[in-house]
């Protein structure tokens, strides 16, 4: 099973694609398009059909090649599901300590959001090692840039919100570690074809920044 220390070490471009809304019936598919396209960071929120049922289906086609998870986990008992899919990847869209560390107990690769330097400690003091600023939008990258200058180099800032193939290099040249992308990358009813080639983009982005 792939973690993300071993995937980005191997030279997976650091983006997660968020694929909110998809259905089980095309879940495999699309992550198919995903992996094809480079991506090896996938994540469905949980506000989406049947997620789990997703989930379980891309984590045993797919988990030796990707890390498969859940996004918008917003208490325990989607914790205890998400573990129990097999999948390793849990996305919180706030900061919620005693989810973060139910998940680390697990052995699930934490990414809880945040938006203050208060929240980000609180993160990190609950056993997280990568946190995303949601959204990154509002904020913007030189946020990111200021925040590296106080948090530890060992942590992983990812930007989420607001980012692209176009404007990925700006969030990694001001410190984030990564980012994840949703609507860029996949909304409900896109064509397989289409989530490959905006897979490939961003990849291409990546591979191409300055």
């Amino acid at each position: 099973m792939i973690t993300m220390d071993e995937a980005l070490a191997a030279g997976a471009p650091p983006i997660v694609a968020i694929l909110r809304g998809i259905r089980p019936s095309e879940a495999l598919a699309i992550a198919g398009a995903l992996v094809e396209g480079g991506i090896r960071f996938i994540e469905v929120p949980l506000n989406s059909p049947d997620p789990f049922d997703s989930i379980a289906a891309m984590q045993a086609e797919f988990g030796d090649r990707a890390l498969i998870g859940a996004g918008t986990v917003l208490d325990q008992d989607s914790v205890e599901r998400l573990a129990a899919t097999g999948a390793r990847l849990m996305v919180t869209p706030n900061c919620d300590a005693r989810l973060i560390a139910r998940g680390v107990a697990l052995g699930l690769e934490v990414m809880p959001g945040f938006l203050t330097p208060t929240e980000a400690f609180s993160a990190l003091q609950a056993g997280a090692r990568r946190i995303k600023l949601f959204p990154a939008s509002a904020m913007g990258p030189g946020y990111i840039k200021a925040l590296r200058d106080v948090l530890p180099r060992s942590v992983g800032v990812w930007a989420v919100g607001g980012v692209g193939a176009d404007n990925l290099d700006e969030w990694i040249a001001a410190g984030a570690e990564g980012a994840a992308v949703g609507g860029s990358v996949y909304r409900p009813g896109a064509l397989v074809s289409e989530v490959g080639a905006s897979a490939a983009r961003l990849v291409k982005a990546w591979n191409s920044r300055t």
